[in-house]
C-alpha cells in the first residue's frame, strides 16, 4: 500500500471521526464550559439543527520522496438547506494550488445552487445550468443514489447508521482547552488523539449499515472491504493525529482542525503532513445568493474544457466518484 493510499484512507476516517462526532445525538443541556469534562462537552456536541450557514475550509497537504508535492486547498461559501427531497442553496468558491508529483496545481471555480437552476465557474467564467436541464439533473442523481442501493433516497442515512457512536471511539486524551471565539461566538475548545484502530472500527461499523456502505463508496473510491486489513499498517504509519473540535453553548460545533502525518515504515524518509480546518459562521442566519454575471450555456463549458458530456454521465451512474473521475479523465491533458 502507498503511502497516498495510507494518507487517502486515513483522511477519510479523520474526516468522518470529526463529522460523526459533531453529528451525534443531543439533548437540552447546553454548551460546555472552560472548566468541564472535555468528555461530557463532546456527548452532546452536534450539527444538529444547522439549516443555514457559512463555511470556510482549508487543506494543506505537503510531502517529501520520490512523490513529493505541497498542495493548498481553500473551499467556502453561503448555504441553506432545502425542503425535503430537494437540493440546497449555496454559493460556493474554491480554489487549489501547488505542485504534485512534479505537475503544478492552479485551479479556480465555483458552484452556485439556486431553488429552480445552478451555476458552474471555472477560471472566471461561469456556465449556467438551465431550469430544464437542473431538473433532470436532480432526477438522475435520485435515480442513481437508489440504484446504489439506498432505496430511500435518504441522504441521512450515515448519520442515521452512527446514532450511538461517540467521540471516544475516535479520540483518546482528551483535554478542555477553555473558552475561544469563534467569529464573534463563544466555545469551549476540546483537543485530543485520534485513535487509529478506534476510527478504523467505527467505520467498519458504519459500512456495515446496507444504506451507508452505498453512500461512502458512492463519494469514491474507498476500499471499504480492505479497512480491516489497513487497520495494523495505518496505525504504523500514522506518527501525528491531533483533532479540536470548538462547541458553542448550544451544542453546535462552530470549528474543526486536524493535523496528522504519516510515514510508511518501508519508506523512512518519506512522509505526508496533512492540516486541515472548518469552520463554520452565521449559523441559522439569513443567507444570500446570487447568479454570476455573464453565464454562458452550460453547452460552452463542454467546448471550452473539452469535456465529453456521454462520457460525464456514463460516469456518474457509477456514483458521485464516477462523475469525478469521468470529469477528470475527459479533460484535456488528463492522464489515466
Amino acid at each position: 500500500m502507498t503511502r497516498f493510499r495510507i494518507l487517502a484512507l486515513f483522511a477519510v476516517l479523520t474526516a468522518i471521526a470529526a463529522v460523526f462526532a459533531a453529528c451525534g445525538g443531543s439533548d437540552d443541556s447546553g454548551g460546555g464550559s472552560s472548566g468541564e469534562d472535555p468528555q461530557k462537552v463532546l456527548e452532546n456536541a452536534s450539527l444538529e439543527g444547522v439549516k443555514s450557514g457559512d463555511f470556510d475550509l482549508s487543506l494543506h497537504v505537503t510531502s517529501t520522496g520520490k512523490e513529493g508535492g505541497d498542495v493548498e486547498v481553500e473551499l467556502g461559501g453561503p448555504f441553506e438547506a432545502g425542503a425535503k427531497g430537494e437540493f440546497p442553496q449555496a454559493e460556493i468558491s474554491a480554489e487549489a494550488n501547488g505542485s504534485a508529483n512534479g505537475e503544478k496545481l492552479d485551479f479556480e471555480g465555483g458552484l452556485t445552487l439556486l431553488t429552480d437552476r445552478a451555476f458552474i465557474e471555472n477560471e472566471g467564467q461561469a456556465y449556467e445550468i438551465d431550469p430544464t436541464s437542473y431538473s433532470a439533473l436532480k432526477s438522475f442523481i435520485e435515480r442513481s443514489q437508489q440504484q446504489e442501493g439506498d432505496k430511500s433516497g435518504d441522504i441521512t442515512a450515515c448519520q442515521k447508521a452512527a446514532e450511538g457512536i461517540k467521540f471516544s471511539q475516535f479520540a483518546e486524551e482528551l483535554t478542555n482547552e477553555g473558552d475561544v471565539d469563534v467569529d464573534g461566538t463563544p466555545t469551549t475548545k476540546v483537543a485530543g488523539n485520534l485513535d487509529v484502530s478506534g476510527s478504523v472500527d467505527a467505520l467498519i461499523q458504519l459500512s456495515e449499515d446496507p444504506a451507508c456502505s452505498s453512500q461512502l463508496e458512492a463519494a469514491g473510491p474507498l476500499p471499504l472491504n480492505e479497512l480491516e486489513e489497513a487497520k495494523g499498517e495505518l496505525s504504523k504509519a500514522v506518527k501525528n493525529a491531533h483533532v479540536e473540535l470548538f462547541v458553542g453553548d448550544d451544542d453546535i460545533v462552530r470549528k474543526m482542525a486536524v493535523e496528522l502525518a504519516v510515514q510508511p515504515p518501508e519508506a523512512a524518509n518519506e512522509t505526508v503532513e496533512l492540516e486541515m480546518e472548518l469552520t463554520l459562521s452565521g449559523v441559522n442566519e439569513e443567507q444570500s445568493f446570487s447568479e454570476p454575471s455573464n453565464a454562458k450555456p452550460l453547452e460552452k463549458f463542454f467546448k471550452d474544457t473539452g469535456i465529453e458530456p456521454l462520457s460525464v454521465l456514463e460516469s456518474a451512474e457509477e456514483g458521485l466518484g464516477g462523475l469525478l473521475e469521468g470529469l477528470g479523465s475527459s479533460s484535456p491533458g488528463a492522464s489515466g
